[in-house]
């Protein structure tokens, strides 16, 4: 049995547009950062609430990377 190890869940630095959640979260999942984006986008199509809200709480709840 192989364990993995994932980095934890932090705000990117580097790949960031406004507070780096979306960057962070592609880190996190191994995938580009435009599949979240596009996801929070998505989201806040139908009024804008539940997208922003939801990236509010990450920007809020995930802490910034050290690097």
């Amino acid at each position: 049995m192989t364990t993995t190890t994932r980095n934890p869940l932090r705000r990117s630095r580097h790949n960031c547009v406004v507070a780096g959640v979306c960057g962070g979260l592609a880190e996190f999942f191994g995938v580009n950062a435009f599949w979240f984006r596009l996801t929070f986008l998505i989201a806040m199509i139908p009024g804008g609430v539940p997208g922003f809200l939801t990236y509010l709480l990450f920007w809020l709840i995930v802490p910034k990377a050290n690097d």
